[in-house]
């Protein structure tokens, strides 16, 4: 028997491709990625059918200018989480080791938002890292 809260389940969950992000959505991570600065910004991404919806706030997330830590489990008991969303302060959008780490713990599409944190720039990946197509809709 599968466990109720499994990574498994989290990155299964839904057959769905993922394709598109409400702009509105985008526009306030991007907000809050600026409030946030000089430390990173952080959450989980909600979506129904093929479009992320809303942000996952995970408690005791902490954060500085080099990372945003929670625990994993925060997230798994919402099964429209499809992944997370994270700033970076320094303007580049390409995953670190630990951003690797997380995308293939939970998941399945992850985004990071980068200074300006203007419409152009943020980017999407997959678990394993690589550059996915995701549209602001």
């Amino acid at each position: 028997m599968m466990p109720l809260f499994s990574r498994r389940r989290v990155t299964g969950r839904t057959s769905a491709e993922i394709v598109g992000i409400r702009r509105e959505l985008l526009d306030s991570v991007m907000e809050a990625a600026m409030h946030s600065l000089p430390n990173e910004f952080a959450a989980g991404l909600s979506a129904r059918g093929d479009t992320i919806y809303d942000l996952v706030l995970i408690p005791s997330t902490k954060s500085n200018f080099h990372s945003a830590t929670f625990n994993y489990h925060s997230i798994l008991g919402d099964f429209s989480t499809v992944g997370t969303i994270h700033s970076h302060p320094s303007g580049h959008i390409i995953p670190s080791s630990p951003d690797l780490r997380l995308f293939n713990s939970v998941g399945r599409i992850h985004i990071i938002v980068g200074f300006p944190f203007t419409p152009d720039s943020w980017a999407a990946f997959d678990k394993t890292g690589v550059r996915v197509p995701l549209k602001a809709v």
